[in-house]
């Protein structure tokens, strides 16, 4: 099997609910993964980015991870997300994390450092070559400062041990490229949102979503549809999720989401500086939507 088999549909990144005094709550998360599931996602994304990860010790990521796969409990697969701007951490970092019970790792292009499409390349090679699990690449270039382009994703796609992309950059154009030329099992979803079935319409397999957090029925019914090629169905769903999305984004990822979740119950509206929770004017904005 290969994860374009595995990975079809949504993926939700989740976050990491914090307690008010800021530590780790696992009651929450338990909450959201099985409000995730029991609305249709497909898999979960452990400590993507959403989850704050900048901001968790190595002891809390390893106690996420490994309540993650129990609470999951085989239900649906579970990606990991391990990524970094030093190579040498990243690749110690996926010979100790536990990843056992992991179908995949989702690693984030090296952000700060801004390297060329060469050591992009052959920081993602290195990271293929300890990972005891398939690598999902990840461009995401509004976080990480730098782009990794179609040519540099087309050249990995070629390297054992590198099985998906994880598309973020907004740029459909580059996004067509690697959907024409990239091999027949290697996967490709969309990092964005907002434009997740027009990607779909152009090939991809499907989503790696914040919005699934919050409002995966809805979400994930309209990435199920635009699979299937059925886009008059999915379009309404696409455009009732559309205003939801753009207060998700409106100040930062991932304030808009918790202030969401906090407004459904699920999870405490929490987040760890730098990131502050969103604005007063945007959170009654979120209300007003949820109504």
């Amino acid at each position: 099997m290969s994860l374009r088999n595995d990975l079809q549909g949504t993926g939700v990144a989740l976050v990491t609910p914090f307690k008010n005094n800021t530590e780790v709550d696992y009651d929450a998360l338990g909450k959201l993964i099985d409000f995730d599931i029991d609305n249709g996602v497909e898999y979960v994304i452990s400590l993507g980015t959403t989850g704050e990860t900048p901001t968790l010790t190595s002891k809390e990521k390893f106690d996420i991870i490994n309540y993650t796969y129990e609470k999951v409990n085989n239900r649906v697969p579970v990606v990991v997300g391990i990524g970094g701007n030093n190579t040498k951490e990243v690749m110690e970092n996926l010979t100790s994390y536990p990843l056992d019970k992991a179908i995949a790792v989702l690693s984030a292009s090296p952000y700060y450092n801004k390297p060329s499409q060469e050591g992009i390349y052959q920081h993602y090679k290195a990271l293929a070559g300890v990972s005891p699990k398939p690598v999902i690449l990840y461009n995401v270039p509004g976080r990480t400062g730098s782009n990794m382009t179609a040519e540099t994703t087309l050249r990995l796609a070629k390297e054992k041990n590198i099985e998906g992309m994880k598309e973020a950059s907004g740029n459909m154009v580059q996004c067509m490229h690697i959907l024409r030329d990239r091999p027949e099992d290697f996967l490709v979803v969309s990092g964005d949102d907002h434009i997740a079935l027009p990607l779909i319409a152009c090939g991809m397999d499907g989503v790696i979503s914040v919005a699934a957090n919050c409002f995966p029925k809805d979400f994930s019914e309209m990435i199920r549809l635009s699979l299937k090629g059925n886009f008059k169905a999915a379009q309404p769903l696409h455009y009732k999720c559309l205003e939801g999305c753009d207060l998700l984004f409106a100040e930062n990822n991932p304030a808009g989401v918790k202030a969401v979740l906090y407004e459904l119950g699920i999870i405490e509206n929490v987040l760890r500086l730098p990131v502050v929770p969103l604005s007063e004017s945007i959170h009654q904005k979120v209300k007003a939507y949820l109504k």
